[in-house]
């Protein structure tokens, strides 16, 4: 019997992109915001562009903040956040106005600043840039440290837990993927960032 997958679909984000990426590795998974349908799910894709506060909007006003809690902390899915899904999951963000996140990673997301290094570099980060592995992450298996990946952002994630599995530096160094239990992120685009963004989809599909 094949996994049931599902992506979050609240109203925000390049969902069909994320669904195609899946479909390149031979597996379907459904784009939803039926309860039932994420309750009984294997594993769950959290995509997202825009704001943060827009995100959070989203997610409240469709119900999917206390299904994603049952779901994701207290059943403990495998779950993955991508670029605003990834922010999602920090306790707050500043992006325009103090916003609260879902609070499953002790962190606050803040926008580019780079007052202190001097660095005159364009906000939003957007392309091609490395991230540098930090730590035995299962779903970089079979890719070489330093690889490439596609980004589009204007904030990042100020960690206060060590939860950090890749590193990029635009100005500085910043968290560009994570993974604390069963809760994967990357800032990066993996639907975009082709051979090694749908090989980062294969390994998830495989945990």
């Amino acid at each position: 019997m094949s996994e049931s997958i599902v992506i979050i679909d609240y109203n925000i984000g390049n969902l069909r992109s994320v669904q195609k990426s899946f479909e390149k590795n031979d597996c379907d998974a459904i784009i939803t915001n039926n309860h039932e349908k994420i309750l009984n799910a294997d594993k769950i894709i959290l995509p997202g562009v825009g704001s943060f506060r827009d995100g959070m909007d989203g997610l409240l006003n469709l119900g999917l903040v206390e299904i994603l809690n049952e779901s994701v902390i207290n059943n403990k899915k495998p779950f993955l956040g991508i670029c605003l899904g990834m922010q999602l999951m920090a306790n707050r963000s500043y992006e325009n106005i103090e916003t609260k996140g879902l609070g499953w990673i002790d962190s606050e997301i803040v926008r580019f600043d780079f007052n202190l290094t001097g660095k005159d570099l364009k906000i939003p980060h957007v392309g091609w840039n490395s991230v540098t592995f930090e730590a035995d992450c299962p779903w970089y298996k079979g890719i070489p440290n330093e690889s490439d990946f596609y980004f589009v952002h204007s904030y990042h994630y100020s960690l206060n837990e060590n939860v950090a599995t890749g590193i990029t530096d635009y100005g500085y160094q910043f968290t560009s993927s994570l993974q604390k239990n069963n809760l994967f992120g990357c800032q990066f685009h993996p639907e975009k960032s082709q051979e090694f963004g749908l090989k980062i989809i294969n390994n998830f599909i495989a945990l």
